[in-house]
C-alpha cells in the first residue's frame, strides 16, 4: 500500500481497502439521501397546505394552537419562500440537491418544480410555470388574509400565567 493524496491505495489484487473505495462510488446511498430529501420536501409542503387548513379549521372550531405565534410565522415563512421562488423563478433548494442526489445515483431526474413535477404526474395536468406562480401566489396570499381575519396570538402565555 502506498499513500496517494492523501488515501491509502492498495496495490496489487483487491483488498479489503479497494472493496470500501468502490462502496463510496455506490449509487444506492445518493439515491437514499434524495429520498431522504424527497421526504423531508413532502413534508414541507403538507406543512405548508396543511397548515392553512389547520389555522382556518382551527380557529372555526376554536384550537387554541392554530394561532400559536411561532406556529404562524413558520407557515408564512415556508409560503414566502414558495412564492419568492415562484416568482424570481428560482428552483427549490430542496429540488435541486434532490435532482443532484439522483444524478449522482444514476437514477432518473425531472425538470421544473416540485410541486410542478408531481402535480403533473399525478393529476395528468400540464401547465405553463406561470400557472403555478399565480397558484402559490394566491395561497400566500390567502395565507396572509388569515393574519388578518385569524390574528395569532401575541404573547398570550405571558398574560395566562399573569392571571
Amino acid at each position: 500500500m502506498h499513500r496517494v493524496w492523501g488515501a491509502w491505495v492498495a496495490r496489487g489484487p483487491p483488498s479489503r481497502l479497494t472493496d470500501r473505495v468502490s462502496r463510496v462510488n455506490d449509487p444506492l446511498p445518493y439515491q437514499f439521501l434524495a429520498d431522504v430529501v424527497l421526504s423531508l420536501h413532502v413534508a414541507i409542503v403538507v406543512f405548508v397546505v396543511g397548515g392553512l387548513v389547520f389555522i382556518i379549521a382551527g380557529n372555526l372550531r376554536g384550537w387554541r394552537g392554530a394561532n400559536a405565534l411561532w406556529f404562524r410565522v413558520a407557515h408564512l415563512i415556508a409560503i414566502a419562500v414558495v412564492v419568492a421562488e415562484a416568482w424570481f423563478g428560482a428552483i427549490c433548494p430542496l429540488t435541486a440537491l434532490e435532482m443532484w442526489l439522483r444524478s449522482k445515483a444514476r437514477a432518473a431526474t425531472y425538470e421544473g418544480s416540485f410541486i410542478q413535477y408531481w402535480l403533473q404526474r399525478i393529476l395528468y395536468y400540464d401547465a405553463p410555470p406561470w400557472v403555478f406562480t399565480v397558484g402559490y401566489s394566491l395561497f400566500g396570499l390567502v395565507v396572509l388574509a388569515t393574519w388578518w381575519y385569524f390574528p395569532p396570538r401575541f404573547g398570550q402565555r405571558v398574560r395566562e400565567h399573569e392571571a
